[in-house]
Parts: C-alpha cells; structure tokens; sequence
C-alpha cells in the first residue's frame, strides 16, 4: 500500500562542525536544540561527525540564520545542502530500490555511535525516533520527529512484505502505544537506539523480546 500522503521533501540544511570526538557534536547538537532546532549529528564520509539542521524554503533564508548563529558565537564554520544533494532526488532517475539502499546504508553508519540524542541533556540519549529522522532527513525525506509522529505518517506494511528502509514499531514502555521505532534494513533485521547506555545496534524482529512487543511497520516510500 502506498502512503497516503508522501512525506515532504527537506529543503536546505546547514551542516556544521568537524568533530573527531563524537562528544563534541553531541554537544553541538544539545546547544542547537536548546534553541528549538531541529539539530542531528552523524558520522560523515570523511571519517568525522558532522552536525546537521533546519529545513529552510531558500538558500537565502538558510544562509541568514547560518549566519546569525556565527555571529552569536554558536557556530563557526558551516555548509548549506541544497535539495538536489539529497538521496531522494536521485529517487526517479536510479529507482526507489536506490533511495531505500541509501536510508538503510545511512542508518547502518549510525550502528556503534552513542545512544545520545541532544535534547535537554546530552545524558539523556540520542533517542530512537532521533536516529529514524536524522537517517530520513539525511536522505531528504522530512520524517516527524517523535516516533507516535512517524507511526501516524505512513502507509501500514505486513511484516511479510516489509522493504529496507520502512520502519518497524514497538511498545516497549508495558502499553500497547508506540514508544520505539527502527530502521528495517532486510533479512529480519532492524537498526536502531536501544536504550540509554547502549550503542546503536541491529537487532531481530523474531527476537522474542521485540516480537512479543510488535506493533507494525509503516512504509513513506510509493
């Protein structure tokens, strides 16, 4: 089944930071979302951890707030991504089988990080529905930020047709409401933020503690 309605597209981003310690942009990243941004960190290509936020209509506008945070002193130097970088505008030349490889091989180069979201505290973890969105906003698909959000967002999958790159949802908190959410990355298998003092992992989905707490998959791609 299709979603009902596609999730927008990302407009321009402004990546900042350079960071060989991943504590460092997890500190960036709890600053930024002080300030009610919606801010991720990652591990970049290059080998360092990189801070990426804000959804801006133009490059112009992207341009201005990057620049009013330097002039506050909060960053330094920074990059404006413009849409055409994204993976989903790759999307109707390569197939969607290219865009879903990309969300699941961003999702795995999370696998090992910190389980640290900024959020009020950097003690606090980089939550699930954190590294859901960062994997879907790092490909240009502006996915909702809180895992109840996302649940709601899309289109519901049977877990026998599930495809790299949907998300899967448990109830992990004792109710049967959404409280946890992964990356479907294929063969069974999900990435995700386990839990606080842990690191991003995969995991099961026969695993007898996530099957018995299951709720369903949602897929954003048609």
């Amino acid at each position: 089944m299709a979603p009902e309605r596609e999730l927008p597209l990302m407009g321009y981003s402004i990546q900042v930071g350079a960071f060989s310690r991943v504590e460092n942009a997890i500190r960036l990243t709890a600053i930024l979302e002080g300030r009610g941004l919606n801010a991720y960190y990652f591990l970049h290509r290059t080998g360092l951890y990189k801070v990426r936020f804000g959804d801006y209509a133009s490059g112009e506008s992207a341009f201005s707030e990057a620049e009013r945070l330097r002039a506050a002193g909060i960053i330094d130097e920074y990059y404006i991504v413009s849409p055409g970088e994204y993976a989903v505008a790759q999307e109707r030349k390569l197939g969607r089988d290219y865009l879903r490889g990309e969300l699941v091989a961003t999702a795995r180069s999370f696998i090992g990080l910190p389980y640290r979201w900024g959020g009020d505290s950097i003690e606090e973890g980089f939550d699930c529905s954190g590294l859901t969105m960062a994997v879907y906003h790092l490909n240009g698909l502006n996915l909702p930020r809180s895992a109840t959000e996302q649940y709601l967002a899309g289109a519901p999958v049977e877990q026998r047709r599930l495809l790299q790159g949907d998300l899967v949802f448990f109830a992990t908190s004792g109710r049967r409401k959404v409280s946890h959410v992964g990356v479907y990355a294929g063969e069974g298998k999900f990435i995700h933020a386990p839990g606080v003092g842990k690191r991003i992992r995969t995991d099961l989905l026969g695993d007898r503690y996530y099957a018995a707490r299951y709720l369903g998959a949602r897929s954003y791609i048609r």
